[in-house]
């Protein structure tokens, strides 16, 4: 198999540092540029050593700016923040490259997916639908908030089997969730951050876009309601939630853990 050219746009941040993990070994994929917006012109390496100890291969490639016209690639993935996503995410679409998206700019869009692929890879279908209204090939997959991965892998199998009527969820995040440089020390050393903007409005969405069905050509959302209320906590890693689930049907726990 020829192993795919891959572009990363927000690579510089704590996102993008995770993707090289994942990437610089891996069979199918090449890192074939890695793009930045302070760090244009920096040795990789240099421009994240403040964040993580990069691998040699890739410490030596050279950051460029976001321009899909000076880009070598036949995938795009992003770990852009959502206010700069919205606009260069687009660009690269509108030149033919399909782009696959950690950031929220795009969930909601009617015809982009949104994708656990163990839960909804059916959704999939909506491409096709991106590809209808433009002749240069180019789409966007996205990927969910963090918190409602865990929620929704665990409310799937639930929804198959029992049918659901509500969702409460409380989760409480670690300081990773807050990216680079995160929250200030003072308000989170010994503390918890009640609120977190926008969280719990994303739990909920895109949990009931996710786990929606497809009908002709869109995503009918379930209809359960669920209700969020998002903290954050003074640990590194890993996200906690406490959750409430009502059921349409009767069940028993044995067949739950199971």
């Amino acid at each position: 198999m020829k192993n795919l050219k891959i572009a990363l746009l927000g690579a510089t941040g704590m996102v993008g540092v995770e993707y090289i993990e994942f990437l610089h070994r891996h069979p199918w994929f090449k890192i074939s540029n890695l793009c930045g917006k302070k760090s244009v012109g920096k040795k990789y390496g240099e421009a994240v050593k403040a964040l993580k100890n990069i691998p040699k291969e890739v410490a030596e490639i050279e950051v460029v700016e976001p321009d899909p016209k000076k880009i070598d690639a036949d995938l795009v993935l992003s770990a852009l923040p959502s206010e700069a996503a919205r606009e260069i995410e687009k660009q690269f679409v509108e030149n033919g490259y399909p782009v696959v998206s950690e950031a929220s700019a795009h969930r909601m869009e009617p015809d982009v997916p949104l994708i656990i692929p163990e839960v909804n890879p059916d959704h999939l279908e909506l491409i096709n639908m991106q590809k209808k209204k433009r002749r240069d090939g180019g789409f966007i997959v996205t990927t969910p908030n963090c918190t409602a991965v865990g929620l929704i892998m665990s409310l799937k199998p639930l929804l198959d089997n029992f049918g659901i009527r509500k969702v409460v969820v409380a989760t409480y995040q670690a300081i990773t969730g807050a990216g680079f440089p995160g929250v200030p020390s003072y308000s989170i050393l010994g503390n918890i951050i009640p609120y977190i903007k926008n969280e719990e409005e994303k739990v909920s969405q895109e949990t009931k876009k996710i786990l929606g069905r497809l009908e002709n050509g869109r995503i009918k959302y379930a209809e359960f309601p669920v209700e969020a209320s998002c903290a954050r906590v003074p640990t590194i890693d890993g996200h906690l939630e406490a959750v409430y689930i009502e059921t349409e049907k009767t069940f028993d726990l044995d067949s739950v853990v199971e």
